[in-house]
């Protein structure tokens, strides 16, 4: 799992990935947030993917996000990783609903400048089984957030992704953006003691490092998340912390040194009601319950 271990050879890997992605990011937009001026080809232009709506924790990285119905009156929510939080790795089977939280997260703008410090009130969902994800609220609404940095929360996909899709990782916690696509989805990544299900897979160019846990994983043509970034297998090992293996429906286990994965996050529209709130009883709910 991506945390920020071996700080400076990380620094410097990202700060040469920094280099290397910025022929492929788009320009950044106004120093508030995205310029919504209109281009004469608007209609058919690809969404900018910028750093505009990301975050930065102490240990990982973020996203301010809404859910498709979400209000701009609703509390904000804020993903990350279930892995990143400051109490440490859940416990297989561990699900955390609702629990109170101050966490702070600095809010990125177009260009990568942190422009506020946002709180949570609480800790709304967690948990490392099946999935790796975590969701605050925050003391303040959407609209709050547009009016005071005009900066607008990403939207949360509700649909699966598909294979072969044109993605970007965008790390708050380095400021840094990764391009590749969506390889595959995965029966069952296991690493220690966890197990998710349904993984996506990145194409080799995604060479994502500590610190980039909790990143959202963009679908460059939709600007919509359908993923959250969580983890890689470093040096080959099988199954092991930091090195996840591939279990395929009939047992086989595959081992791809170098590659990184996401978590879905599809699923996480199906359980949230109105005011932003989970209820993992509404019907078609699919993350774990306590």
């Amino acid at each position: 799992m991506k945390r920020p271990l071996k700080e400076a050879l990380a620094a410097a890997l990202a700060a040469l990935a920094a280099v290397a992605t910025l022929g492929l990011s788009a320009a950044p937009a106004s120093a508030a947030g995205r310029d919504t001026a209109a281009a004469p080809n608007a209609r058919t232009a690809a969404p900018v993917v910028d750093f505009a709506g990301t975050v930065s924790l102490s240990n990982c990285s973020g996203s301010l996000i809404r859910l498709p119905n979400s209000a701009s009156t609703d509390p904000a929510l804020v993903l990350s990783n279930g892995h990143c939080l400051t109490s440490g790795f859940l416990d297989p089977g561990e699900v955390v609903v609702n629990q109170s939280s101050t966490r702070s997260f600095g809010l990125l703008n177009a260009s990568g400048r942190t422009v506020a410090t946002l709180r949570a009130t609480r800790l709304a969902y967690a948990t490392m089984t099946d999935t790796d994800i975590s969701v605050y609220q925050l003391g303040r609404t959407y609209a709050q957030i547009q009016s005071s940095y005009g900066i607008s929360a990403l939207e949360l996909s509700a649909a699966h992704p598909v294979q072969g899709t044109a993605i970007k990782v965008v790390s708050g916690y380095w400021k840094t953006t990764y391009s590749c696509s969506i390889d595959g989805f995965v029966h069952l990544l296991k690493e220690g003691d966890w197990t998710w299900k349904d993984s996506v897979r990145y194409t080799s160019s995604c060479n994502t490092i500590g610190g980039t846990s909790g990143s959202p994983v963009i679908d460059t043509t939709t600007g919509k998340v359908v993923a959250v970034n969580n983890t890689g297998n470093e040096d080959g090992g099988r199954c092991t912390l930091n090195n996840p293996c591939e279990v395929d429906a009939n047992g086989t286990v595959t081992v791809r040194q170098g590659i990184n994965y996401a978590e879905q996050t599809y699923g996480i529209a199906a359980c949230v009601t109105t005011g932003n709130r989970f209820d993992l009883t509404l019907p078609g709910c699919p993350l774990p319950k306590p």
